[in-house]
């Protein structure tokens, strides 16, 4: 009988660098030889684009409406039959997600109230904990320059404010949630490579123990 894989959730405002770390990650482990898998929230499945459509501007919903589709997206996220991220850590693999519910308690509950959000998440969060969430931490303001930058376009909760108020979200959430959770803050400020190296060297020491 196999293993069950690790479950390492990559966390962090919009231009945080997360996206790149997690694939940095996921090289160096399989050059351990360790199986990774890289997967996002939301995802590209039905109702997955539905919330890229919100998130995109293209549609509108109601904050209560669009905090709703990500758990009916991450539910199945984690437990479709056939590609689903528990599937996945029973076969062994080692799977590496950009997003989980603590997106859900920092972007959704600066429109609703936080309670609402976390039990709203509830289920998935009995369903899979996560076993190390990476926090890639920057400001709103060099996250609004990266934006700029390196996008073509926006997305509705790109501004200095929003990102202002969802990064002291994200903080709230971890402080509330300390006895549960496992919380790793990295510095997203300083040089790719050496942020890839500190991440893996806690991951490999502290979370795969190879």
């Amino acid at each position: 009988m196999k293993n069950r894989g690790k479950f390492i959730v990559f966390e962090g405002i919009d231009g945080s660098g997360k996206s790149t770390q997690m694939k940095l990650l996921a090289e160096r482990l399989e050059k351990k030889g360790i199986k990774t898998r890289l997967t996002l929230e939301p995802t590209y499945g039905l109702v997955g684009e539905t919330l890229h459509n919100i998130l995109s501007g293209k549609i509108k919903a109601d904050p209560k409406v669009t905090a709703a589709l990500f758990v009916a997206d991450r539910l199945d996220h984690i437990t479709n039959e056939n590609d689903g991220v528990l599937k996945s850590l029973e076969a062994g693999e080692t799977v590496i997600c950009d997003r989980y519910y603590f997106s859900s308690y920092a972007y959704q509950s600066t429109e609703v109230p936080s309670e609402w959000v976390v039990e709203a998440n509830k289920l998935c969060a009995d369903s899979l904990r996560p076993d190390v969430t990476i926090f890639v931490d920057i400001s709103p303001q060099v996250a609004m320059e990266r934006i700029l930058t390196n996008r073509d376009t926006v997305e509705i909760y790109e501004t200095e404010e929003k990102l202002t108020k969802v990064r002291e979200a994200y903080f709230a959430a971890f402080e509330k949630m300390k006895d549960t959770e496992n919380v790793k803050i990295i510095n997203g400020e300083r040089n790719i490579e050496k942020i890839a190296e500190d991440i893996a060297d806690f991951v490999i020491e502290n979370i795969i123990q190879i």
